[in-house]
């Protein structure tokens, strides 16, 4: 087999088959293809597409390149969940606990963040001592004892899918449906999980700035998991505004650390019960969604969550007394408060520059090099819908770095006004799920 032959044939915008496919992912994880071939056929792929049964034989290549997780030891249903990824995003650290508080065992592989603020891993190295690097038997052994864990992704699970974001990552390849899909849902699949749900968020601080996208790449993404025999379920979720109050590391740990006293901001907390009520659903621990909700909301109110939560902490080694006194925490040097120069209730939010003003204070990483501060980012005290007198606190800076006081007149300019008030935003907007037995999707709103 020729891998010009296969270019040439993406190129022309015809369909490769199985074998092309697997002969591409598999020599290319041994560095028996040169980066330059590969880039040109991303090109291919990225301008002409795939069709969904070569999206589903290049998801199958690419979970087969490393190492498959068996999670047969682990007992009962196992379920993960993934977000695409947005602006003050801290949801596992609270979700994953209060469905482990109700029988549900999560083993979750999470990655660090580039960009906005740091990734789940980031944001739970901020509790001191804690480890994200656990040996497989250690991981199933928490999984079994506590009901979750949370860690990071190994070296050796999906070897060509770490090669290959890097090559798109610099050859303008990215933002191609087909590649996008298989690179999350190869990563899912190979992590051996029987259920999972997607957070696929839309808007201005998400990677899918439409609604409509956000729903082509949640359906192909469910129909991937419906080919392997998967319970995949997708929500899509508004990234119009950032998620919950606190942006940065620290700030968000103890956001979630509320949550699961009952004291969380309205919208996360909503997204919190939205999401565990579907995965108590697809682990068959209810069968009614509302009983479901109750059960979450009884577990937050009696203690339950939490205590999942310090005993998973506690057992990766963090140091507990953090997470029951999170005063103890670092706080940053500088605190800068901005208030409004406009009176009027908040219509839009720049929730792109929110985020990327966060990681100007040091809670995020421009290079994959940086080093994050986790007690820099953000907390807001205005929202979308909120009405704002002339001089109120809209929100405040925290950081490390001096002179970042200069940033007030941009992010002033990235909340807009209006005379009138906006209905307020739903942050899950729709839950998509596959019927196996008509072929075809089913859409809810909520």
């Amino acid at each position: 087999m020729d891998m010009l032959e296969i270019i040439e044939k993406k190129k022309l915008n015809q369909e490769l088959t199985q074998d092309e496919i697997n002969y591409w992912i598999e020599n290319y994880s041994k560095n028996l293809i040169p980066d330059y071939q590969v880039s040109s056929l991303l090109m291919a792929i990225r301008l002409n597409g795939m069709t969904k049964m070569e999206t589903f034989h290049l998801t199958e290549a690419m979970m087969h390149s490393g190492e498959m997780l068996d999670l047969t030891p682990i007992k009962g249903v196992k379920c993960d969940k993934h977000s695409t990824g947005g602006v003050g995003d801290k949801t596992s650290m609270a979700l994953c606990p209060m469905v482990a508080s109700l029988g549900v065992k999560i083993a979750k592989m999470s990655g660090r963040g580039l960009g906005f603020t740091g990734g789940t891993l980031d944001k739970l190295e901020s509790i001191p001592g804690m480890s994200i690097e656990l040996k497989p038997e250690d991981f199933i052994k928490t999984v079994n004892e506590v009901g979750m864990s949370i860690i990071g992704q190994s070296d050796k699970l999906d070897i060509a899918d770490k090669k290959l974001y890097a090559l798109r990552d610099v050859t303008g390849t990215v933002d191609s449906m087909p590649l996008i899909a298989s690179s999350i849902m190869s990563k899912k699949l190979a992590s051996g999980c029987d259920c999972i749900l997607l957070d696929v968020k839309y808007g201005s601080g998400a990677f899918m700035h439409t609604k409509e996208d956000a729903e082509k790449l949640a359906e192909l993404m469910v129909e991937i998991g419906v080919h392997f025999n998967r319970d995949v379920r997708a929500e899509i979720t508004s990234m119009n505004q950032p998620l919950g109050l606190a942006i940065g590391n620290i700030l968000e740990v103890k956001e979630a650390i509320n949550t699961l006293h009952g004291k969380g901001p309205k919208d996360f907390t909503e997204l919190c019960l939205s999401s565990g009520s579907t995965m108590l659903l697809q682990a068959k621990i209810f069968n009614d969604r509302e009983k479901a909700r109750e059960a979450l909301i009884e577990n937050i109110n009696n203690g339950k969550a939490f205590e999942v939560f310090k005993k998973f902490v506690a057992a990766q080694g963090g140091d507990v007394s953090f997470v029951e006194n999170p005063d103890k925490f670092p706080t940053a040097m500088y605190m800068i408060p901005i208030k409004s120069l406009k009176s009027g209730y908040i219509s839009s939010i720049n929730t792109m520059a929110l985020g990327i003003a966060s990681m100007r204070l040091g809670a995020g990483r421009e290079t994959k090099d940086d080093v994050i501060d986790p007690a820099a980012g953000i907390i807001l005290n205005k929202k979308l819908g909120d009405n704002v007198a002339k001089g109120d606190l809209l929100l405040t800076l925290y950081t490390e770095r001096p002179g970042m006081q200069n940033m007030t007149s941009d992010i002033l300019n990235d909340f807009d006004f209006s005379s009138e008030a906006i209905p307020e935003p739903k942050v899950v907007e729709e839950l998509i799920t596959y019927d196996a037995k008509k072929k075809d999707f089913v859409i809810t709103k909520e």
